[in-house]
């Protein structure tokens, strides 16, 4: 368990859920936890937890050793100088969960400082994110610190950053992707008979194991692929059905679509 006292600036879902993420893990008691937020009755359950709930960015950014930005985009820029006076690079770390805002773009508010820039998805709820991370003068306590706190919360890599937009699509993006391959598979699972309760289980729990045969033996998905598919099966004709019709292909021109709408705008 940490005793650092960590702020989180931006209590949205995201922020929201990084702090549940936080006390679910036993990373961090609830009380070396502030969030902030204008419309603070959103908070309700985490302030019944005993977190602190803040109005002022202030109070939190001065009471804390780790600040973690969730704000929306467009305000990151115009809060963090309003408090940039405030801040101490000498004790705090600066964590920006924020897509679309550079490592250069924070450090140029608070020069000097240890900036780290984080991509989690909100299955960090859950202590289940795919956190994405790259650091700018931290020490490496700091950086310790900070993949260890993100590896509680599911797991962590350190990236270049030049990478980051690609990691928002595959990592913070995908957990849609996901979740919409699942929604088919239940759709398609009540066709052929089951109830929406008994179809819903059994695809979530299938894309699940799934998931973790690849973590846990660190196989290629088409080894295990080949584990499921026979001569003239069922596996085997419904895999080719989906690839006449474009399922990967339509995949992979989402995936480029999402990085290219981050990348252009």
């Amino acid at each position: 368990m940490s005793a650092k006292k960590i702020a989180i600036i931006g209590g949205g879902n995201l922020g929201s859920a990084i702090a549940q993420g936080l006390l679910k893990s036993g990373f961090s008691q609830a009380g070396d936890i502030t969030i902030t937020k204008r419309n603070t009755d959103t908070l309700v359950a985490l302030k019944e937890a005993g977190v602190q709930v803040e109005k002022d960015n202030a109070v939190a950014i001065r009471g804390a050793e780790v600040i973690i930005v969730a704000l929306k985009p467009y305000n990151v820029r115009e809060v963090l100088q309003e408090y940039s006076a405030i801040f101490d690079p000498a004790k705090q770390i600066l964590i920006s969960v924020v897509t679309g805002v550079s490592i250069d773009d924070l450090e140029r508010i608070v020069p000097g400082m240890a900036v780290v820039r984080a991509m989690p998805n909100t299955a960090i709820a859950i202590q289940e994110s795919m956190t994405c991370l790259s650091f700018k003068h931290a020490t490496p306590a700091q950086t310790n610190f900070v993949t260890d706190m993100f590896n509680q919360l599911g797991a962590a890599v350190t990236i270049d950053e030049k990478l980051m937009d690609a990691a928002t699509v595959l990592g913070a993006c995908g957990i849609a992707y996901a979740l919409r391959f699942i929604r088919a598979n239940i759709q398609g699972g009540i066709e052929i008979g089951f109830d929406a309760r008994t179809a819903s289980l059994i695809a979530a729990q299938t894309v699940k194991g799934a998931a973790e045969l690849l973590i846990r033996g660190n196989t290629h998905p088409e080894a295990e692929i080949d584990k499921v598919t026979t001569p003239k099966g069922c596996t085997i004709a419904g895999l080719n059905e989906m690839e006449h019709q474009g399922f990967s292909s339509s995949l992979i021109k989402g995936i480029t679509a999402s990085y290219d709408k981050i990348v252009k705008g």
